[in-house]
């Protein structure tokens, strides 16, 4: 008994101690899961995005959440570097952001000027993928030095595709973790506007990309620029033009200005590790032996 005891422990302190190892920046967090996502303020309905840029009609089947609720779910929860300047994020209302089944979508704004759709039929994706994976080998060699674990970019999940109609850029990239199953899926739209590209970058499993593929269309539909601030609302004699295209959207070269670390971390933003699931369950462990041990185990000693 002592040994299975002994194992049990060590396996369950194991659990406590990867994600601290993985996350070193965060802070040490002590309440349970139940208590984290009792924390969160979630909002529904009409919501006005911090710039006032854009709005969010949610429909009934979504949530939304602040910047700083957003900043403890994407370190805090799912282990990505803090520092992320979003605009609060998105996630469907019937499931737990600690759940297995979640997913999020993280919105952000890049007012780096109105984004010329020239390029969009002469992109070369296949190319770009090259360049791409070339970039991530460098950016995780930062991650690991930083204390993260390395995010390997796969593959498209979904080829880059334009809507020169509506002005919406999609498409969707696979990363593997460090683990065999932890592959993630970042689904991308990028949504032109008068003055820079409104961000919605879904964070799901790649197992869920079926569904993340249907619902983003949904999110897409409840997401619009104010009025003064569409893609249509450009005016070339006072407005400034971006110094880049659609391909440097889909690559990642937007965040250059950030400095290298900020562009590791806009490239791979997309993790979710579930830190706070593994402390829960860790407690479960423990919880359930030394119960099994008071109702009556101890004369097996």
């Amino acid at each position: 008994m002592f040994k299975k005891l002994g194992i049990i422990i060590a396996v369950a302190f194991s659990m406590l101690l990867t994600p601290l190892i993985q996350a070193a920046d965060a802070p040490e967090k002590k309440m349970t899961a139940e208590e984290f996502v009792a924390s969160l303020k979630f909002q529904q309905g009409k919501i006005t995005l911090p710039n006032g840029i854009a709005s969010l009609n949610l429909s009934p089947s979504f949530r939304y959440l602040s910047p700083e609720d957003t900043e403890k779910v994407l370190v805090d929860a799912w282990g990505n570097p803090p520092g992320a300047k979003t605009l609060g994020m998105i996630f469907p209302a019937n499931v737990s952001p600690l759940s297995s089944a979640s997913w999020g979508v993280v919105v952000t704004y890049d007012e780096d000027g109105h984004v010329k759709d020239d390029d969009a039929d002469s992109i070369n994706y296949d190319d770009l993928l090259k360049d791409m994976k070339e970039a991530n080998v460098a950016a995780n060699e930062e991650r690991k030095k930083a204390g993260y674990s390395p995010m390997t970019l796969v593959g498209w999940a979904e080829k880059p595709s334009y809507d020169k109609t509506s002005h919406k850029f999609y498409w969707a990239k696979e990363f593997a973790g460090s683990k065999a199953g932890e592959n993630s899926l970042n689904y991308n739209i990028r949504v032109l506007g008068r003055k820079g590209v409104l961000v919605l970058n879904a964070v799901a499993g790649m197992e869920q990309i079926a569904e993340v593929k249907k619902e983003m269309q949904n999110v897409v539909a409840f997401t619009e620029f104010a009025d003064g601030n569409r893609y249509a609302d450009f005016d070339a004699k006072s407005d400034k033009v971006a110094e880049y295209g659609l391909a440097a959207l889909v690559a990642g070269g937007v965040a250059a200005k950030l400095g290298f670390f900020g562009k590791i971390f806009a490239m791979l933003l997309a993790f979710k590790k579930l830190l706070l699931l593994g402390l829960a369950a860790a407690g479960a462990a423990i919880a359930k032996l030394f119960g099994k041990k008071k109702d009556g185990d101890a004369g097996q000693v």
